[in-house]
């Protein structure tokens, strides 16, 4: 590797340099501070090795050709981010300063790397999904130390790709612009690229560094929205929005929709967020129709009223990296087809948790999982990605939740807008349907938010059952073969049975109502985005276990000893020992419960404890909520476990005998459900 300072400056020479080996290039310029930069090189200066290292002199790449900033924690992260911005070791005693969200100094003595989730680049994705067949990492630097680039093969097996030492500058204004080019040829089922830095007498500070591609992409703009029931959360988020000139110049508009009592623009911190993003900013007030009636407003927006060429999805309850929206942008003008690009979601509530990698449906059971090799709540705090062997596969999901989503005008114009399902599956069966028109959904790792998980809801067991059950039913009906019927039916039942022996009847009846409303066919579904959230709330009223306290003190001490539930706890293993404690919870709950019960809770039982085989032998007792946020007393009530019980099972034969009727119906209707005419008619009611 040859090191030569800049043509232009007076100690220009073609000698080779003591900085690395002859078998590779490298350029080097001190350059002032304020030093003007130009244009990037062109296209036909790649090299086919997987790398090669090369200056950049004075030329500064364009917006078009950057698809991953190198990017830093904001000021207002927790350190519980750091993690997943910078792999530093945990005994440092001189910890790496951020500068500002583009640049660090990384201390003397120091080694760290930038194999961390939002910095390292998932090469893979971008060879299997883009035209980018090379990808460039431009960085600018000043000081002394040694940068080395790796790669990581599927396996989670480092191969270090160059290195090259950095002299120190001449004065402390003077920078260095580096360059390395990485072929994409050797990621088609996994890996990742990234770059170590160490430093030995002195600092080494990097500044504007980027994975950056020649190629000159095509400008796409984007219409950013949410849709919002919680405004001191979107209030947040939109200010995040509008710390980054960068992000909001690839933004046309950002619409939100509230749909809620208390309105956004009288939140506090509305002023300062409608500042920072100014004329963009689009705030449309409309009745409470859920997510699916909140994002379709946004779609709608942006394929009818603007010429943007993308539309992206954010949910109002996040944390915001802000430049996963570049990436996003980026990825989609680059894809070699139109494809949906999705989002991670990190765990909101333990911040350097990765919850979600990817999804898929299983369309056989009509039901949503991991990818395969999907790894979820994994922990970059205590596993960095360099000691991860599960995080360097590429994830092939079938849809993305709309946590972020971004989705190219072309997709929405052909597959048409979401179906009106209020919330609940939106999301997959949207995906589904795109996927037949031959629009693939890609989660694209380092493009992601921090989102509450759903294992710390209750959205299985409260009203949400309600959509759950009914959704799902709509979308197998749509996209799932006849036998899922069998698969719905015997799933049913079962789940049925284990809520009647948990005492939580108000969750068999929403559920029944489902069934019944998705019975009645898909003639008032646009209806049902005003009526079905307040009817499903007045069937709640009747039931205890949906009525919720502050605290089990609220409630009399519990009757029974705490150790009496320790051998109940044990679950049960096998076909013989589960029927057996079925058999024996059954006929509990069908004789009459003691009367101090119906006053007195034998046990209190928190969230992780709650399951059907500790419930189902017992009279009462109170539960705490997944969310920890309530507590509720539930009573066995054998009357109301025979009604539901007798509902469930006639309506489980209706769906059986009637499947075939009702997936023909679901599926001529589809067209008008999701129509952008059919929307209008709702919107402007």
């Amino acid at each position: 590797m040859t090191d030569r300072t800049h043509p232009d400056s007076p100690d220009a020479t073609d000698s080779p340099g003591a900085d690395g080996p002859a078998d590779t290039t490298a350029e080097t310029v001190e350059l002032d501070g304020d030093a003007e930069e130009t244009t990037s090189p062109e296209a036909g200066e790649s090299k086919l090795s997987d790398v090669t290292s090369v200056r950049t002199g004075h030329r500064r790449v364009a917006a078009e050709q950057v698809l991953q900033r190198i990017v830093m924690p904001r000021d207002e992260d927790p350190l519980d981010v750091r993690p997943l911005y910078i792999d530093e070791p945990e005994t440092v005693s001189n910890p790496v300063t951020m500068l500002s969200r583009r640049s660090v100094q990384v201390p003397a003595h120091a080694k760290v790397s930038f194999a961390s989730y939002f910095n390292a680049f998932p090469a893979s994705y971008w060879k299997r999904w883009t035209q980018v067949d090379e990808v460039v990492l431009r960085m600018k630097v000043r000081g002394s130390g040694r940068l080395d680039v790796y790669r990581s093969k599927p396996n989670g097996d480092s191969v270090h790709l160059e290195g090259t030492p950095v002299a120190g500058a001449k004065s402390a204004k003077s920078w260095r612009w580096l360059e390395f080019r990485v072929s994409l040829r050797p990621f088609e089922d996994g890996g990742w690229i990234w770059f170590d830095v160490l430093t030995n007498d002195s600092a080494l500070e990097i500044d504007e560094a980027a994975w950056t591609t020649d190629l000159r992409l095509p400008r796409k703009r984007v219409v950013l929205g949410t849709t919002t029931m919680r405004p001191q959360d979107c209030v947040v988020a939109l200010q995040t929005l509008g710390e980054d000139a960068q992000v909001l110049d690839v933004v046309e508009r950002v619409v939100v929709a509230d749909q809620g009592a208390e309105k956004i623009r009288d939140t506090a911190g509305f002023d300062e967020a409608a500042r920072r993003l100014g004329d963009k900013l689009h705030v449309i007030e409309q009745a409470n129709l859920g997510g699916s009636g909140g994002f379709t407003r946004v779609m709608y927006e942006g394929v009818y009223n603007s010429e943007a060429e993308q539309v992206m999805l954010l949910d109002d309850d996040i944390a915001l990296e802000p430049d996963g929206v570049l990436r996003a942008n980026a990825f989609a003008r680059a894809a070699t087809k139109p494809v949906i690009v999705g989002g991670q979601m990190l765990n909101l509530q333990a911040r350097s948790r990765l919850h979600s990698m990817g999804e898929v449906v299983n369309l056989g059971a009509a039901m949503w999982h991991a990818a395969p090799d999907a790894v979820t709540d994994y922990d970059f705090a205590e596993y960095p990605l360099r000691q991860s062997t599960k995080l360097h596969k590429r994830i092939h999901a079938t849809y993305n939740g709309w946590w972020m989503c971004l989705f190219p005008r072309e997709v929405i114009e052909n597959t048409g807008l979401p179906l009106p399902l209020f919330i609940k599956w939106d999301d997959a069966e949207y995906s589904l349907r795109a996927a037949k028109h031959g629009y693939p959904t890609v989660t694209l790792p380092g493009a992601a938010v921090w989102h509450m998980p759903w294992t710390d809801k209750n959205d299985a067991t409260d009203w949400t059952a309600y959509f759950h059950i009914r959704n799902r039913l709509i979308l197998a009906a749509l996209h799932s073969p006849e036998e899922v019927r069998y698969n719905l039916v015997k799933q049913g039942l079962k789940l049925t049975l284990r809520h009647l022996l948990s005492m939580e009847y108000s969750t068999v009846a929403v559920q029944q109502k489902a069934i019944e409303d998705f019975l009645a066919g898909p003639e008032g579904l646009f209806d049902s985005l005003r009526s079905a959230l307040p009817e499903v709330r007045r069937l709640r009223e009747h039931y205890d276990d949906a009525q919720a306290r502050s605290s089990a003190q609220e409630f009399p001490d519990p009757s029974a000893d705490p150790v009496m539930a320790e051998g109940l706890l044990t679950p049960p293993v096998n076909p013989v020992m589960i029927a057996a404690r079925a058999s024996k919870a059954l006929l509990h709950n069908l004789k009459a419960p003691t009367d101090e019960a119906a006053q007195r809770p034998q046990l209190n039982i928190p969230a992780a404890k709650a399951l059907w085989f500790l419930l189902g032998s017992l009279d009462s007792a109170t539960v705490t909520q997944a969310d920890g946020n309530g507590v509720a007393f539930r009573r066995r009530d054998p009357d109301e476990f025979r009604r539901l019980g007798a509902k469930a099972l006639a309506n489980y034969g209706r769906l059986s005998k009637e499947w075939s009727r009702l997936q023909e119906a679901y599926r001529a209707a589809l067209p008008e459900l999701t129509s952008a005419e059919a929307w209008k008619q709702v919107y402007d009611q």
